[in-house]
């Protein structure tokens, strides 16, 4: 299993514990990905994982800069179509290293979100 894969699979394992149900994995449309839709609640959580096998260039979520998250928030209106208005969203990051997991709820705000 590539790293990737497995840093995506034990942030899974990670929510599940949390009582988060997860919907859809690498949902895919034309226009980009999200790796891990979930519910917490009546919230759908968008999910971006990412894993470093160090910390020499920084944590890894910062790697989710201002183009990842337009990427992210375009996805999340695609997975929604016709219900974008009806449900509360969330943008979380979880951080995988050899250390463990790091789950960041809310780890943006789009301001231009429809709330």
């Amino acid at each position: 299993m590539k790293k990737g894969a497995r840093a995506e699979e034990l942030a899974c394992d990670y929510l599940r514990a949390q009582g988060l149900l997860i919907v859809a994995r690498n949902w895919r449309w034309p226009g980009g990905e999200v790796d891990i839709v979930a519910r917490d609640g009546d919230t759908l959580v968008f999910v971006e994982v990412k894993y470093r096998e160090s910390s020499s260039h920084g944590r890894p979520a910062e790697a989710v800069g201002p183009e990842k998250r337009s990427r992210l928030l375009r996805s999340a209106r695609a997975f929604l179509g016709p219900k974008l208005h009806t449900l509360p969203v969330r943008f979380d990051v979880v951080e995988v290293t050899p250390q463990g997991v790091n789950h960041i709820r809310g780890a943006f705000d789009e301001p231009c979100w429809p709330r």
